[in-house]
């Protein structure tokens, strides 16, 4: 599966995010209760933020069929919860329910959102903060080369605080970044 990335327009793509975050199994991304006026503010403020971008994936015909968020973790999420190193990026990322799964599909989007946050050049360390209960995300983490560090404590959540090092990735997918 190939894919690429194009910035989230907040107000072209909250209909389509709306029914992503609100899913019930989107439960980890806690915006369950949010009306679509709810999404298009939280989009523009992510969209205004110099420390934080919202992006679309897109399969082969252009339509969207994910999203990434990339953060600075020195500015954004785990201000205080950990010392972040030169080259650390936050990151997130969302596939949508489906009725049609695609078997591999998710972990296909994660190792292409790990090559693209390392196609920055000035990305050392994939950082991320799961809920403790997603197991199912510590195992696609894990599968890319990320490493549980510590669980913390953030306002909204009991995280698990894991990093991923280029060289870590390439070891454990074999995707040069």
């Amino acid at each position: 599966m190939t894919f690429t990335f194009r910035p989230l327009d907040p107000l072209r793509d909250a209909e389509l995010l709306h029914s992503w975050v609100t899913h019930p199994k989107a439960a980890y991304w806690m915006m369950q209760d949010a009306s679509l006026v709810d999404v298009e503010r939280a989009y523009m403020e992510v969209a205004a933020d110099p420390h934080h971008h919202a992006l679309l994936g897109l399969d082969e015909d252009g339509t969207p069929v994910f999203l990434m968020e990339k953060y600075d973790p020195v500015h954004r999420e785990l201000v205080g919860l950990y010392e972040p190193l030169p080259g650390d990026v936050g990151m997130h990322f969302l596939t949508p329910a489906t009725d049609t799964p695609v078997h591999g599909f998710t972990r296909a989007v994660i190792t292409a959102v790990m090559a693209h946050l390392f196609d920055d050049p000035a990305v050392e360390r994939v950082v991320v903060e799961p809920d403790v209960a997603n197991t199912a995300v510590h195992a696609l983490n894990e599968a890319v080369g990320f490493v549980a560090a510590r669980e913390i404590e953030k306002p909204e959540k009991r995280a698990l605080l894991s990093f991923c090092t280029r060289g870590r990735f390439l070891a454990a997918t074999g995707v040069a970044a």
